[in-house]
């Protein structure tokens, strides 16, 4: 398989080298890697343009854009300026991060998980973090989601999903509408991937209204988005992230923020939610 992987990067100078290099070490070596650099002030281009002397597979694509540390759109916008200096003789897209190492037969396994199952559209390992000098797993998701810097792709499945939101919510919506197009996904707890720099560690604070925002536009109805917003504030051990996540739901109904999906997809996500909902409760009796 063809692995074509974007990594945005702003800022990621103390990271990209580590990045890169495990991916270089891969027993299976991607086919092309494009870094965007977006909109960095310190060595991050020059650390990628060196890499790329030794390595003509890895190339460096800059990007305008703010100061700014944010999840979502900033993000999006920046892994498509380097997905569309690419051609689309790939199997695989991936939107990886660039403050990952991967475990050499990362990409080798991905091919075993994709050709198993002709249905499977993303697949990835887990994230793990650095505590008191061992690594844990970073428990901020479902142990089932893919994390937003491990995205793998199956060609046809991106197409299907129409690519990547440029929003808050990405990485939720892309697994949804994979289901929703016939998809599947799943994760490898084999495959443990260090992350070295926490989630979140340098965002902007306006960044904490985002998450509500977000469930509104994938049209989760307020009583969904209140209970994953609860779910998601106790993962973070920061209980009083639930008001900032809802304040930032009400004010997106209000200011009556476009939609992230049609009502169609909304009604089959609702659906899925409540599902699981309801599966979690009578396994808890």
């Amino acid at each position: 398989m063809r692995f074509y992987i974007v990594i945005p990067a702003h800022n990621e100078a103390d990271f990209i080298g580590s990045t890169l290099h495990s991916l270089i070490s891969q027993s299976l070596r991607p086919t092309k890697i494009v870094v965007v650099d977006d909109h960095s002030s310190d060595a991050t281009a020059s650390i990628v343009t060196d890499l790329s002397k030794q390595y003509p597979w890895i190339s460096l694509v800059s990007n305008s854009s703010t100061d700014a540390h944010l999840p979502g759109g900033k993000i999006i916008n920046a892994f498509y300026k380097g997905y569309e200096s690419l051609d689309s003789e790939y199997d695989v897209i991936c939107k990886f991060d660039a403050d990952v190492i991967f475990p050499e037969n990362y990409l080798e396994t991905l091919v075993q998980h994709f050709s198993n199952n002709t249905k499977l559209g993303m697949v990835a390992g887990h994230c793990y973090i650095e505590q008191n000098g061992s690594w844990v797993l970073e428990n901020l998701t479902s142990k089932n989601h893919i994390r937003g810097g491990l995205k793998a792709y199956k060609k046809a499945c991106f197409s299907d999903i129409g690519g990547l939101k440029k929003s808050m919510g990405w990485d939720t919506i892309d697994e949804l509408l994979a289901l929703y197009h016939g998809w599947e996904f799943e994760t490898d707890a084999a495959l443990h991937v260090k992350h070295l720099k926490p989630t979140g560690a340098n965002y902007n604070k306006s960044a904490k209204y985002l998450q509500g925002t977000a469930l509104y536009k994938m049209r989760y109805g307020f009583v969904l988005a209140f209970l994953s917003a609860l779910k998601l504030a106790y993962k973070k051990r920061r209980i009083t992230l639930l008001w900032d996540y809802i304040l930032g739901y009400i004010k997106a109904s209000k200011k009556n923020e476009p939609f992230l999906i049609n009502e169609d997809q909304g009604a089959f996500v609702r659906a899925y939610r409540w599902k699981n909902i309801k599966r979690k409760f009578r396994l808890l009796r």
